[in-house]
Order: structure tokens, then C-alpha cells, then sequence
């Protein structure tokens, strides 16, 4: 038996669509990808003084899944805080707050006692 390697051109043709459709994907999802500092610097999420993240007034909702995937995380990290200085995650997270405040950069959005400004 022999295995033929010529590739007739419906076949060349369909290669090149099916790589194409790959590559348009792989680059359209990058390009689309939010990342928490783009979305701090564009207003697009804010910091609250409970440790989690939330949207800023004004704001449009693009930044939703990514708001909620990184309270999911910090919600976890929280907990071993919390459980390692035998405290609440609350309090884990507003100490979190206080000493990530100084690096936050100007202009990102914070929510102080129920308050949004910007830093």
C-alpha cells in the first residue's frame, strides 16, 4: 500500500481555510483578552476597602468576568489569611486593602465607606 503525497487543491484549499480560521482565533482572543492592570488603568474595575474588586461608576460591564474570576481568587487567598492569623476573611481583606493602597496607581478607582474616588 502506498500512501499518496500529493494534496489535490480542495484539499490545499481546506488546509489553508482551516489554518487561517485558527490563527484569526488564536490572535482575535488575545487581542480581546482583559487584563487586571488594563482594566484598573482604563476605569474599567475598581478596588474596594473590603479587598475585592467591583465596577466603578460609569464603567461598562466588559470587565465582569474578569472582576468576578479575581474576587473568586482573592476570596481563596483571603481564607488562608484568615485562617493562618485566626481572623475573619473580612478583615483579611480590608488589611489586604490597606497595605496594597500605596501601590495602587493614580487615577485607579477605589470605593472607601461606600464612597468611589479616584486615587
Amino acid at each position: 500500500m502506498t500512501i499518496s503525497t500529493t494534496t489535490t487543491p480542495l484539499r490545499r484549499g481546506l488546509r489553508t481555510i482551516v489554518l487561517l480560521s485558527v490563527l484569526l482565533l488564536s490572535f482575535s482572543a488575545g487581542a480581546f483578552a482583559l487584563d487586571l492592570k488594563t482594566a484598573l488603568s482604563k476605569g474599567l474595575a475598581g478596588e474596594v476597602d473590603n479587598g475585592y474588586l467591583a465596577q466603578p461608576p460609569g464603567a461598562s460591564g466588559e470587565a465582569q468576568q474578569l472582576i468576578a474570576s479575581v474576587n473568586s481568587e482573592r476570596r481563596k487567598a483571603y481564607k488562608q489569611i484568615a485562617e493562618k492569623n485566626e481572623t475573619t476573611q473580612e478583615i483579611a481583606g480590608a488589611v489586604t486593602f490597606e497595605k496594597r493602597y500605596p501601590e495602587f496607581l493614580p487615577g485607579t478607582w477605589v470605593k472607601i465607606e461606600g464612597r468611589w474616588s479616584q486615587k
